[in-house]
């Protein structure tokens, strides 16, 4: 049995992998990759990475000295997450079992897709899934954000302080009543196309434009530097969906020791209810998770 066994290998979870490893709990890090997020990043065509802040060195130096240490990790996804008899059951999706005293789940969130034709071409070729990295990098530049709820005005108004121009494309009329969507309603550089759909991505190399369609069936091209896709994060909690408590949109809760309901069983990241979808949120959260582990499982060691 391992004293704590972390699901996920993004920033979360490498980070709460190597402080519980260097405070010499028996731990071991169950995911099928290593990296999460910072395996990606947004490429344009003349912007140099050095100008983003990403989190990737960090992180990267945490997936270095894990890849390193092949027995503290096992690579396979989690299928489901029991506590029996004060223990924790880990099955993973191969059929396997393995049990541990503590549990962190780190398995982060993942983008709703718009599964339409040149999305997975472009990917993060000109176009990604958060404004709230990249909006610096925007400056004097033509923009357009995809989506219909609060995700997708956030993005767009903080585009629209740097931006030549934001095009949002789908929202709705019930979300522009909010605030934060009179003040888009209100932004000179701001066009709300209201209930229109995306067709199609487009460029050479990178995306730089976007066909929609409006509610009258008329299509249209937007020119476009950037392309954000902002619709609503799914959290990845099947393995514990019924076992922790969730919030109404789905993350699980989590207090300010990443602690969740069940005793033992802890949280961090973007799987979590907590404020900003960030790496370097996340990895703040995975030390803190891994911190309160210890105290946890200290009176057992």
């Amino acid at each position: 049995m391992y004293d704590l066994i972390i699901i996920g290998g993004g920033p979360a979870g490498l980070t709460a992998a190597i402080y519980a490893i260097r405070r010499r709990l028996n731990v071991l890090l169950v995911s099928k990759d290593l990296g999460g997020k910072t395996n990606y990043h947004l490429e344009l065509p003349d912007v140099k990475s050095y100008r983003v802040i990403t989190g990737a060195e960090i992180v990267n130096k945490f997936k270095s000295e894990l890849e390193y240490l092949h027995f503290a990790r096992h690579m396979e996804s989690v299928s489901k997450v029991e506590k029996v008899d004060g223990r924790f059951i880990i099955h993973t999706e191969g059929g396997g079992e393995l049990q541990a005293k503590a549990v962190i789940v780190a398995t982060g969130a993942r983008q709703q897709w718009l599964d339409v034709p040149g999305e997975k071409e472009f990917f993060f070729k000109g176009m990604c899934y958060s404004a709230l990295s990249y909006a610096p990098l925007f400056i004097d530049r033509q923009t357009v954000v995809i989506g219909e709820g609060d995700l997708a005005l956030r993005s767009a108004a903080e585009l629209s302080t740097v931006a030549k121009s934001v095009h949002v494309v789908g929202t709705t009329h019930e979300a522009l009543e909010s605030p934060l969507g009179q003040k888009l309603v209100e932004a000179e550089n701001v066009t709300l196309l209201e209930e229109y759909e995306v067709k199609r991505l487009e460029g050479n190399g990178f995306c730089n434009a976007v066909v929609v369609k409006s509610p009258e069936g008329k299509e249209e091209t937007l020119e476009a530097e950037g392309t954000f896709v902002e619709k609503s994060l799914t959290a990845n909690v099947e393995m514990v969906s019924d076992l922790v408590d969730l919030d109404e949109n789905g993350f699980i809760v989590v207090n300010c020791y990443s602690q969740t309901n069940v005793p033992g069983l802890f949280a961090a990241g973007d799987v979590t209810n907590i404020y900003a979808e960030q790496v370097l949120v996340a990895v703040g959260e995975g030390v803190k998770a891994a911190l309160s582990a210890y105290d946890y499982l200290l009176p057992m060691l």
